[in-house]
C-alpha cells in the first residue's frame, strides 16, 4: 500500500526526519489545468511558470530549482498532455512530456481532488514503471466534504502502485512542506546539480516571453490566447536597466486589433502587467516596448515554432 500523508489535511503528526544530500530531477506531469505551474511556483517560492485559469498555458519545460542545505529539487513543468489536438505546437509539447519522463529520477503525476477521467488515465499510461511516482492530489481546498477525499484515495491506490499519495492545494501551500519530504525520500545521493544561487534553467529572455504571454492568457478572450505567442526580438542589459523589444505574434490579421485594443488601450495594459512582474522577479528597472504581428499558421509549422523556441 502507498504511504498516504494526511498530516496537514485532517491535523497533527509529524514530518519526517531529512535524508542528507538528495538531488536530482523531479518532473510534474499531468492533464492540463491541475495547476502544476501553480504547484512549481509554490515549491520553488519565485513565479516561474506562467498560470492562468485557462487550460494549456504551459508550453515549454521549463526548470525551477530549489537548493536547500540539505537537498536539491531539480523541478520540471511540463505542458499539460495534449489527448484532443494534434496541430505541430501539441505534438511539440507531448514530445516534450514524453522525454521528461525519461529523464527524471521522480514523477509527481498531478490531478485534482476527487477527479479522475479518461484524460488522468491516458497520462497514467504514459508513466514508467522504473521511476518512482508520486501521486499529488491537488486542488484540496475546493472539496466541499472532506471526508470525500479518504475514498478518492481509496480509488486511486488502486490505478497503480504509488511511491508515496501527498494531498495539497497549491494555490494555499497546504502540505508544501510535506510534498517535499516525499520527493525528498526518493531523490538519488548525489552532487548538486546546479549552484545553490540558480533558480531556474531559462534565461531573462525567455522569462520575460512567457510573461507577456502569460498576460494574453489572463486579459484576452477564451480562444484568442491559443492562436497567439510571443518573439522577444532584442534584450539588452545595461547595469540593472533592462530594454526589451518584442512582438505579439498572431494567425490572422483580424486577431491584430483584438490584442491592441480601443486606443491601445489592451496592448498596454499587457505591457504594463508584465513589465511589473519582470522588474520584480529581474531585481531592475525595466523598459518593454511591444508590438503585433501575423505569422499565419505559425502553431502548425514546425520550423517556424524551432524559430519561436519550441523545442
Amino acid at each position: 500500500m502507498s504511504e498516504i500523508n494526511l498530516d496537514a489535511f485532517f491535523g497533527g503528526g509529524e514530518q519526517s526526519a531529512d535524508v542528507r544530500h538528495p538531488a536530482g530531477l523531479v518532473a510534474l506531469v499531468g492533464r492540463p489545468n491541475v495547476g502544476k505551474s501553480t504547484l512549481l511556483n509554490r515549491l520553488i517560492g519565485e513565479k516561474l511558470s506562467i498560470t492562468s485559469r485557462k487550460a494549456q498555458t504551459t508550453r515549454h519545460r521549463i526548470m525551477g530549482v530549489r537548493t536547500d542545505d540539505n537537498a536539491q529539487y531539480v523541478f520540471v513543468d511540463t505542458p499539460g498532455f495534449q489527448t484532443k489536438h494534434s496541430s505541430a505546437l501539441n505534438r511539440t509539447m507531448n514530445r516534450g512530456v514524453t522525454q521528461a519522463l525519461q529523464e527524471v529520477d521522480v514523477i509527481c503525476l498531478v490531478i485534482e481532488a476527487d477527479r479522475f477521467g479518461e484524460q488522468d488515465r491516458k497520462v497514467v499510461a504514459l508513466l514508467p514503471d522504473d521511476k518512482p511516482v508520486i501521486l499529488v492530489i491537488n486542488k484540496i481546498d475546493q472539496l466541499k466534504d472532506k471526508t470525500a477525499l479518504l475514498p478518492f484515495i481509496a480509488r486511486m491506490a488502486e490505478v497503480r502502485d504509488w511511491a508515496a499519495v501527498v494531498p495539497v492545494s497549491a494555490e494555499k501551500g497546504t502540505q508544501a512542506e510535506a510534498l517535499l519530504g516525499e520527493i525528498r525520500k526518493a531523490l538519488p545521493h548525489q552532487g548538486f546539480l546546479f549552484d545553490a544561487e540558480t533558480l531556474t534553467d531559462r534565461s531573462e529572455r525567455f522569462l520575460a516571453a512567457e510573461y507577456i504571454r502569460e498576460k494574453l492568457f489572463r486579459l484576452l478572450g477564451d480562444e484568442l490566447p491559443y492562436a497567439t505567442t510571443v518573439e522577444v526580438e532584442k534584450f539588452e542589459t545595461e547595469g540593472e536597466l533592462r530594454r526589451i523589444f518584442a512582438a505579439i505574434v498572431v494567425d490572422r490579421e483580424s486577431h491584430k486589433p483584438i490584442v491592441i485594443g480601443h486606443g491601445g488601450e489592451t496592448l498596454k495594459r499587457i505591457a504594463s502587467e508584465a513589465r511589473q512582474d519582470m522588474t520584480r522577479l529581474f531585481g531592475g528597472t525595466v523598459y518593454l516596448e511591444l508590438w503585433v504581428k501575423v505569422k499565419s499558421g505559425w502553431a502548425d509549422d514546425e520550423r517556424l515554432l524551432r524559430s519561436l523556441g519550441y523545442e
